[in-house]
């Protein structure tokens, strides 16, 4: 079994990172976040994964040709039903677990609920235009709601960018290391690769290395599930799904929440998405589910063996 070698990781990974910093570079000469250019910027920092990624195979030539689209989980979709089976588990469970956080969260006291909207309908009412009526803010959740599995699909468009890159090369490439070293260092360096925005205030408002680290707990803690459906798929299609909608429901709280909640306690990345997420986790190691895994592509004829056990 021929092993990834550590220099196409260690490029990968400074390209991936490197490139994230030069997006990010006039936000950083400029406004912060602020910057009327963050709303293109941010798009585009989620394609160098896959701009790294793509470097690494056609250059350094891993994975061999021939087996680049298996490598990558792009295709085939085999075994096809477990494929679309996870698919759209991807697809529609984040919601599901962003919402179980929120009632965590509440429960826990990081955050007070207003089931009357009343913080979020005033966030509404600042947004519409001078004279625009105020709709009914009951009507409002709810089309919220019922927009995020459509919003993330459109969401999973972006997230293809990132997914191509982690879930896509870095897990296949780090799979000789077992799966937890796998799981675990491709979600560090996932989060690691968020810190020109994290140390703008983006995601938890904090502008200091304790920003970055609660964005690296949390990437590790929602990577080991789309890495464990990378692993469990041998596909990067439910993964992209699960990203996708993921982003799409991360601001559920906001609607509930009865003020600015500190998400780095509240929110889907925070302490309790944490807890819900070690919480699936551990219902999948007691269910084996770690332990059947398709093998992934190497190259023409090799593959990364699943070890059982790890």
């Amino acid at each position: 079994m021929t092993r990834i070698r550590a220099a196409a990781i260690i490029v990968f990974v400074a390209l991936a990172c490197g490139l994230a910093w030069v997006v990010a570079l006039p936000l950083w000469l400029g406004d912060g976040l602020a910057e009327p250019s963050t709303w293109f910027l941010l798009p585009v920092m989620m394609l160098t994964p896959a701009i790294a990624a793509l470097v690494v195979t056609f250059t350094m030539r891993i994975p061999s040709r021939g087996e680049r689209a298996r490598f990558l989980g792009l295709w085939p979709l085999r075994p096809a039903k477990r494929v679309v089976w996870l698919m759209v588990a991807g697809w529609l469970v984040p919601p599901l677990l962003v919402a179980l956080g929120i009632v965590l969260a509440a429960g826990l006291g990081f955050v007070q609920l207003d089931l009357t909207f009343a913080a979020f309908s005033a966030e509404v009412a600042k947004a519409l235009p001078a004279g625009a009526p105020m709709p009914p803010i009951e009507v409002v959740v709810i089309s919220q709601i019922v927009m995020i599995p459509f919003g993330a699909l459109l969401n999973s468009v972006l997230a293809f960018g990132e997914e191509l890159g982690w879930r896509g090369w870095l897990v296949p490439a780090l799979r000789p290391l077992g799966t937890w070293p796998t799981l675990l260092l491709s979600g560090a360096i996932w989060g690691v690769w968020h810190s020109p925005l994290i140390l703008l205030g983006y995601n938890f408002g904090r502008t200091d290395i304790t920003g970055v680290l609660f964005m690296i707990g949390g990437c590790m803690a929602w990577g080991v599930l789309l890495g464990w459906l990378r692993l469990r798929s041998a596909s990067v299609w439910p993964a992209v799904l699960a990203h996708g909608s993921l982003n799409a429901a991360a601001g559920l709280i906001v609607i509930f929440a009865a003020s600015q909640p500190d998400l780095a306690l509240a929110g889907p990345l925070g302490l309790a998405g944490w807890i819900v997420a070690a919480a699936v986790i551990a219902v999948l190691v007691v269910t084996g589910q770690f332990r059947e895994q398709p093998e992934l592509a190497d190259g023409p004829g090799r593959l990364l063996s699943a070890p059982r056990a790890d």
